[in-house]
């Protein structure tokens, strides 16, 4: 399986402080942030040759830490006898990541999760094409591809306050759609 361009030599010096600034801003603790930073490079070095190329390196990675944050709260909150945790996510880059906790970890998966993710999958596309074109063009970009906002708006020549009016329009009907056909 060719690795599409990843280096796993350069990622501390590529993008340890983009990785720890973001975690920092999320669980406000340096060593619980250092320890998930971490735990986000072993989980790329073992799941390297699922790369496929598809998002840049540093979005893969970025994926892959989203959901060790989510997991390190799921893991607090059920000490506290909670079955889950609601993250919001608010920076500009990533507003509500709503997708992100329904879907189960990519990384760790038995045949159950195969399946369900597969019917995820299936119910994802088919509301997809039930969203006007443009909001589900710019959904893919932003959600699934993980283009930053400046690419989206430049590619769709639409202005980063569109974006985001489209976008929310997007996750809003993808939400409504997905509770009624898949939840």
């Amino acid at each position: 399986m060719p690795n599409h361009q990843i280096n796993p030599k350069k990622w501390i010096d590529l993008y340890s402080d983009y990785l720890f600034n973001y975690t920092i801003s999320r669980v406000s603790d340096r060593e619980i942030a250092q320890d998930l930073v971490q735990d986000t490079f072993l989980a790329g070095l073992k799941s390297m040759n699922n790369f496929k190329g598809e998002a840049s390196e540093r979005t893969w990675l970025i994926s892959i830490l989203k959901r060790k944050i989510i997991d390190y709260y799921r893991k607090i909150n059920s000490k506290k006898g909670k079955a889950e945790v609601r993250m919001i996510y608010n920076d500009t880059e990533n507003e509500g990541d709503w997708l992100e906790e329904r879907v189960a970890d990519p990384f760790d998966k038995n045949a159950e999760d195969k399946l369900q993710n597969s019917e995820l999958g299936d119910a994802i596309l088919n509301c997809l094409s039930k969203l006007p074109p443009k909001q589900a063009e710019v959904f893919k970009m932003k959600t699934i591809q993980g283009f930053e906002t400046e690419v989206i708006c430049n590619e769709l020549d639409i202005t980063p306050s569109n974006l985001w009016v489209i976008i929310h329009r997007a996750r809003t009907a993808m939400a409504e759609c997905l509770k009624q056909n898949w939840f």
